[in-house]
Protein backbone atom coordinates (compact mmCIF):
# COMPACT_ATOMS: atom_id res chain seq x y z
CA UNK A 1 0.00 0.00 0.00
CA UNK A 2 1.40 3.52 -0.96
CA UNK A 3 1.90 6.34 1.74
CA UNK A 4 -1.12 8.04 0.60
CA UNK A 5 -3.31 4.79 0.65
CA UNK A 6 -2.35 4.15 3.78
CA UNK A 7 -2.71 7.90 5.10
CA UNK A 8 -6.40 7.39 3.66
CA UNK A 9 -7.12 4.47 5.68
CA UNK A 10 -5.77 5.88 8.78
CA UNK A 11 -8.30 8.91 8.26
CA UNK A 12 -11.22 6.77 7.12
CA UNK A 13 -10.96 4.42 10.53
CA UNK A 14 -10.37 7.83 12.58
CA UNK A 15 -13.39 8.61 11.38
CA UNK A 16 -15.85 5.36 12.16
CA UNK A 17 -14.23 5.37 15.53
CA UNK A 18 -14.90 8.94 16.74
CA UNK A 19 -18.82 8.04 14.80
CA UNK A 20 -18.77 4.78 16.46
CA UNK A 21 -18.35 5.70 19.99
CA UNK A 22 -14.29 4.57 19.55
CA UNK A 23 -14.56 1.49 21.58
CA UNK A 24 -16.32 -1.39 22.21
CA UNK A 25 -17.12 -3.34 25.16
CA UNK A 26 -19.78 -6.38 25.93
CA UNK A 27 -20.15 -8.02 29.05
CA UNK A 28 -22.11 -10.96 30.26
CA UNK A 29 -22.77 -11.97 33.76
CA UNK A 30 -24.05 -15.05 35.60
CA UNK A 31 -25.30 -15.63 39.41
CA UNK A 32 -25.84 -19.23 40.51
CA UNK A 33 -28.16 -18.33 43.53
CA UNK A 34 -30.81 -15.47 44.57
CA UNK A 35 -29.39 -16.13 48.20
CA UNK A 36 -29.70 -12.63 50.21
CA UNK A 37 -27.04 -13.09 53.39
CA UNK A 38 -26.46 -11.07 56.27
CA UNK A 39 -24.16 -9.57 57.40
CA UNK A 40 -23.52 -8.47 61.22
CA UNK A 41 -22.69 -4.94 62.36
CA UNK A 42 -19.27 -6.23 63.82
CA UNK A 43 -18.80 -8.80 60.88
CA UNK A 44 -16.18 -8.22 57.93
CA UNK A 45 -15.32 -10.04 54.56
CA UNK A 46 -12.41 -10.16 52.43
CA UNK A 47 -11.97 -10.37 48.90
CA UNK A 48 -9.04 -12.94 47.86
CA UNK A 49 -7.62 -13.28 44.28
CA UNK A 50 -6.93 -16.67 42.80
CA UNK A 51 -2.49 -16.83 42.22
CA UNK A 52 -1.82 -20.25 42.47
CA UNK A 53 -1.72 -21.16 38.99
CA UNK A 54 1.34 -20.46 37.05
CA UNK A 55 0.50 -19.02 33.96
CA UNK A 56 -2.03 -16.27 35.70
CA UNK A 57 -2.92 -14.59 38.21
CA UNK A 58 -6.13 -12.40 39.46
CA UNK A 59 -4.71 -8.83 39.70
CA UNK A 60 -4.32 -7.11 43.05
CA UNK A 61 -5.92 -4.01 41.37
CA UNK A 62 -8.81 -5.65 40.33
CA UNK A 63 -9.66 -7.33 43.72
CA UNK A 64 -8.94 -4.04 45.31
CA UNK A 65 -11.51 -2.40 42.45
CA UNK A 66 -14.14 -5.13 43.14
CA UNK A 67 -13.53 -4.18 46.57
CA UNK A 68 -14.12 0.00 46.40
CA UNK A 69 -17.76 -0.63 44.41
CA UNK A 70 -18.92 -3.69 47.36
CA UNK A 71 -18.19 -1.27 50.09
CA UNK A 72 -19.25 1.88 48.33
CA UNK A 73 -22.45 3.55 49.85
CA UNK A 74 -23.31 1.09 52.37
CA UNK A 75 -22.67 -0.59 55.78
CA UNK A 76 -20.60 -3.70 54.43
CA UNK A 77 -17.14 -3.93 56.07
CA UNK A 78 -14.63 -4.78 53.15
CA UNK A 79 -11.15 -5.81 54.63
CA UNK A 80 -8.31 -4.97 52.52
CA UNK A 81 -6.70 -8.18 50.70
CA UNK A 82 -2.90 -7.42 51.85
CA UNK A 83 -4.11 -5.96 55.39
CA UNK A 84 -5.49 -10.18 55.47
CA UNK A 85 -2.61 -11.58 54.07
CA UNK A 86 -0.12 -10.07 56.51
CA UNK A 87 -2.57 -10.76 59.47
CA UNK A 88 -2.84 -14.86 58.75
CA UNK A 89 0.66 -14.90 57.45
CA UNK A 90 1.79 -17.21 56.20
CA UNK A 91 -1.31 -19.54 55.62
CA UNK A 92 -2.82 -17.13 52.60
CA UNK A 93 0.19 -16.94 51.02
CA UNK A 94 0.11 -18.34 47.18
CA UNK A 95 1.59 -21.55 47.78
CA UNK A 96 -0.24 -22.11 51.31
CA UNK A 97 -3.77 -20.38 50.81
CA UNK A 98 -6.77 -22.74 51.13
CA UNK A 99 -8.51 -23.82 47.58
CA UNK A 100 -11.22 -25.55 48.97
CA UNK A 101 -13.70 -25.35 52.06
CA UNK A 102 -12.49 -28.70 53.68
CA UNK A 103 -8.86 -27.45 53.95
CA UNK A 104 -10.02 -24.21 55.37
CA UNK A 105 -11.46 -26.19 58.04
CA UNK A 106 -8.31 -28.08 58.87
CA UNK A 107 -6.56 -25.05 58.94
CA UNK A 108 -8.76 -23.56 61.53
CA UNK A 109 -7.95 -26.08 63.97
CA UNK A 110 -4.72 -24.16 64.68
CA UNK A 111 -5.78 -21.85 67.49
CA UNK A 112 -3.73 -19.09 66.25
CA UNK A 113 -5.56 -19.05 63.06
CA UNK A 114 -8.87 -19.13 64.62
CA UNK A 115 -7.77 -16.44 66.73
CA UNK A 116 -6.52 -14.00 64.15
CA UNK A 117 -9.34 -14.49 62.01
CA UNK A 118 -11.91 -14.01 65.22
CA UNK A 119 -9.49 -10.85 65.80
CA UNK A 120 -10.56 -9.51 62.04
CA UNK A 121 -13.49 -10.21 62.19
CA UNK A 122 -14.47 -12.17 58.83
CA UNK A 123 -17.47 -13.94 58.26
CA UNK A 124 -17.13 -14.59 54.34
CA UNK A 125 -14.38 -14.76 52.25
CA UNK A 126 -14.92 -14.23 48.78
CA UNK A 127 -12.08 -16.14 46.34
CA UNK A 128 -11.67 -14.41 42.79
CA UNK A 129 -10.51 -16.16 40.18
CA UNK A 130 -9.32 -14.94 36.66
CA UNK A 131 -8.00 -12.63 34.75
CA UNK A 132 -7.70 -10.11 31.57
CA UNK A 133 -5.33 -11.11 28.66
CA UNK A 134 -4.84 -9.34 24.98
CA UNK A 135 -6.09 -11.82 23.06
CA UNK A 136 -5.54 -10.29 18.97
CA UNK A 137 -3.79 -7.73 17.77
CA UNK A 138 -3.14 -6.04 14.58
CA UNK A 139 -1.76 -2.98 12.63
CA UNK A 140 1.22 -1.03 13.73
CA UNK A 141 2.41 2.80 14.88
CA UNK A 142 5.64 3.79 14.20
CA UNK A 143 7.32 7.41 15.37
CA UNK A 144 10.94 8.49 14.16
CA UNK A 145 12.54 11.81 14.71
CA UNK A 146 14.61 13.50 12.93
CA UNK A 147 16.03 17.38 12.03
CA UNK A 148 12.63 18.87 10.87
CA UNK A 149 10.75 17.27 14.30
CA UNK A 150 9.30 14.20 14.79
CA UNK A 151 6.05 12.25 15.18
CA UNK A 152 4.07 9.03 14.79
CA UNK A 153 1.78 7.46 11.80
CA UNK A 154 0.07 4.48 11.50
CA UNK A 155 -2.76 2.52 12.70
CA UNK A 156 -3.12 -0.47 15.22
CA UNK A 157 -6.18 -2.13 17.29
CA UNK A 158 -5.92 -4.84 19.56
CA UNK A 159 -8.70 -6.64 21.63
CA UNK A 160 -8.98 -7.78 25.90
CA UNK A 161 -10.89 -9.99 27.49
CA UNK A 162 -11.87 -10.30 31.01
CA UNK A 163 -12.86 -13.98 32.45
CA UNK A 164 -13.21 -13.80 36.20
CA UNK A 165 -15.45 -15.67 38.91
CA UNK A 166 -15.64 -15.16 42.46
CA UNK A 167 -16.96 -17.65 45.09
CA UNK A 168 -18.48 -16.92 48.27
CA UNK A 169 -17.77 -18.77 51.20
CA UNK A 170 -19.19 -18.35 54.77
CA UNK A 171 -16.86 -19.18 57.40
CA UNK A 172 -19.56 -19.62 60.04
CA UNK A 173 -20.78 -22.96 58.65
CA UNK A 174 -18.16 -24.12 56.13
CA UNK A 175 -20.10 -23.84 52.70
CA UNK A 176 -20.22 -22.80 49.37
CA UNK A 177 -23.03 -19.45 49.31
CA UNK A 178 -22.52 -18.81 45.73
CA UNK A 179 -20.83 -17.74 42.93
CA UNK A 180 -20.91 -15.16 40.60
CA UNK A 181 -18.99 -14.92 36.61
CA UNK A 182 -18.45 -12.11 34.49
CA UNK A 183 -17.22 -12.01 30.99
CA UNK A 184 -16.29 -9.07 28.90
CA UNK A 185 -14.58 -8.30 25.59
CA UNK A 186 -13.97 -4.82 24.07
CA UNK A 187 -11.50 -3.63 21.22
CA UNK A 188 -9.10 -0.51 21.63
CA UNK A 189 -7.64 1.51 19.32
CA UNK A 190 -4.64 3.81 18.25
CA UNK A 191 -4.46 6.20 15.54
CA UNK A 192 -1.53 7.91 14.73
CA UNK A 193 -0.48 10.77 12.18
CA UNK A 194 1.51 13.23 13.96
CA UNK A 195 0.58 12.39 17.18
CA UNK A 196 -1.01 8.88 18.44
CA UNK A 197 -4.35 9.22 19.80
CA UNK A 198 -5.64 5.69 21.65
CA UNK A 199 -9.24 5.15 22.81
CA UNK A 200 -9.33 2.50 24.94
CA UNK A 201 -12.27 -0.07 25.80
CA UNK A 202 -12.30 -0.28 29.84
CA UNK A 203 -12.88 -4.03 29.54
CA UNK A 204 -11.20 -4.67 33.03
CA UNK A 205 -13.49 -1.67 34.37
CA UNK A 206 -16.44 -3.20 33.16
CA UNK A 207 -15.78 -6.58 34.78
CA UNK A 208 -15.00 -4.98 38.07
CA UNK A 209 -18.72 -3.13 37.80
CA UNK A 210 -20.05 -6.12 36.19
CA UNK A 211 -18.80 -8.25 39.54
CA UNK A 212 -18.81 -6.12 41.93
CA UNK A 213 -23.04 -4.88 41.83
CA UNK A 214 -23.65 -8.77 42.06
CA UNK A 215 -21.83 -9.64 44.84
CA UNK A 216 -23.12 -6.54 46.30
CA UNK A 217 -26.83 -8.00 45.94
CA UNK A 218 -25.70 -11.28 47.62
CA UNK A 219 -25.37 -9.42 51.04
CA UNK A 220 -27.73 -7.39 53.67
CA UNK A 221 -25.96 -5.06 56.25
CA UNK A 222 -27.02 -5.30 59.34
CA UNK A 223 -27.20 -2.52 62.14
Amino acid sequence: MTFKGLLSSVLIASSLMLAGGCTTTTVNEHRESDAVLSVGGSETFVLLGRRHAGHYEAEPEFIRCIGSKMGAGNKLKVLDEQEFIDGLYPWFEPRTAPLNLKRLSHMLHDPLVTSRMKALGVRYMIWVDGNTETTDKSGSVSCAIGPGGGGCFGFSTWDKESSYEAVIWDLKDFTDKGRVRVEAKGSSYMVAVGAPIPFIARVQGEACDGLGSQLREFFSAEG
